[in-house]
């Protein structure tokens, strides 16, 4: 099987009072004076974008039109423990329109598609919840 590049994010960090985070195409461009939490904002950013196009996959395969509104509410914990860093986060996400129980399915499988999600399964405890 051969690989397929379908897309390189590049940015470019910066530290100190005036640093930032900025894309190669200009797309992000942001004031980060602190490591945190802009750390956490933006992997949760980029994680509840991803998992969106993940359920928005899910139901295209299942011939499931989502309506508008479907919304991904991402928190990102930064935790100490014994001296060791390590993440958590909750996913909560709203299917307005769609059956609970089809929703719910979808945010599984979801996590299946995403790989935001299959690279932090294991590695960090997450909570998803359809609200």
């Amino acid at each position: 099987m051969t690989r397929k590049v379908l897309f390189t994010g590049k940015t470019h960090n910066t530290n100190g009072r005036d640093g930032g985070a900025r894309s190669s195409d200009g797309h992000l461009d942001i004031k980060m004076t602190q490591p945190h939490p802009a750390a956490e904002n933006l992997f949760g950013a980029a994680w509840s974008a991803c998992y969106m196009g993940a359920i928005e996959y899910a139901a295209s395969l299942k011939h499931i039109k989502l309506p508008s509104g479907v919304a991904v509410d991402a928190e990102i914990d930064l935790n100490l423990e014994e001296g060791s860093y390590f993440l958590s986060a909750r996913l909560n996400v709203s299917v307005p329109g769609i059956d609970p129980a089809v929703a719910t399915e979808l945010l599984h499988e979801a996590h299946n598609i995403c790989p935001y999600s299959k690279a932090t399964h294991g590695n960090v405890d997450v909570v998803t919840t359809l609200i």
